[in-house]
């Protein structure tokens, strides 16, 4: 995240200091075109230290969960979680029958993600009414793990080297196998813990492995520009996960 929060601090700079090339600010104490220059060069300066800044590694020292299973190592994580005023059977179903278009600023997000091309149906390209997680695991995503009102992981290749060749139906532990130099992994969850009478708490955790350092470097500078926006997806649909379960049949 801090990589991220220095991406955006130098890409914010930077459109100031254009800004300011074209017609100097007074309210920013910018007075001349080379003074805004000065900004442009100190935010593009800003965005590559958040660019190439170090991704430190994570090792999860005993496994609590599938997700732990799969991803017992990983350069780069997000996490969310929400509370639900109703069980883990419904809210479990609510995760797996949630579609996009239940989910704010969705296909939004994913068609800038894409930069409006089009695509085959899959993850960035979803259709409306079909549960997102269904879309997600006959396209890019293979299903991990599966535990019945408890947890869900799902995981996808992200890059491969060069000449790669997956097989046509891959199974979890040709997943975990997939050890050489030029790889990254991606693997999400949601995990339900309960909270109480009629109450849980849904968690959602992804988790970015990189299983060599180029790669590692490559994924980072891609990483801290889609965060904020891969949070904000996270989020909402961990809302539309709560309000379909929440709402009475």
């Amino acid at each position: 995240m801090l990589g991220s929060l220095i991406v955006y601090s130098g890409l914010i700079a930077t459109l100031a200091g254009c800004v300011c090339v074209v017609k100097p600010l007074n309210f920013f104490h910018i007075t001349t075109r080379l003074q805004g220059a000065g900004v442009l060069l100190a935010g593009l300066v800003i965005a590559l230290v958040g660019i190439l800044l170090p991704a430190g590694e994570t090792r999860v020292e005993r496994a609590r969960s599938h997700l732990d299973e799969f991803a017992p190592v990983y350069q780069f994580s997000e996490f969310h979680s929400a509370r639900i005023e109703t069980s883990c059977a419904r809210t479990y179903q609510a995760i797996k029958t949630t579609t996009a278009a239940e989910i704010f600023l969705f296909r939004t997000l994913t068609w800038i993600r894409r930069f409006g091309r089009p695509s085959p149906e899959g993850i960035l390209n979803a259709p409306e009414r079909l549960p997102l997680l269904d879309v997600a695991t006959q396209s890019s995503f293979l299903l991990l793990a599966e535990e019945r009102d408890q947890e869900i992981v799902v995981g996808t290749v992200i890059a491969a080297p060069p000449g790669t060749r997956f097989k046509e139906k891959p199974t979890p532990e040709d997943y975990t196998a997939l050890q050489r130099p030029g790889f990254v992994k991606a693997m999400m969850n949601f995990r339900l813990e309960d909270a109480g009478p009629s109450a849980c708490v849904v968690t959602t955790e992804t988790r970015v492995y990189a299983t060599d350092d180029p790669a590692r470097r490559r994924f980072a500078a891609y990483w801290r520009v889609i965060y904020p926006g891969s949070a904000l997806i996270r989020r909402m649909w961990l809302r539309a996960i709560k309000h379909r379960a929440e709402t009475p049949d």
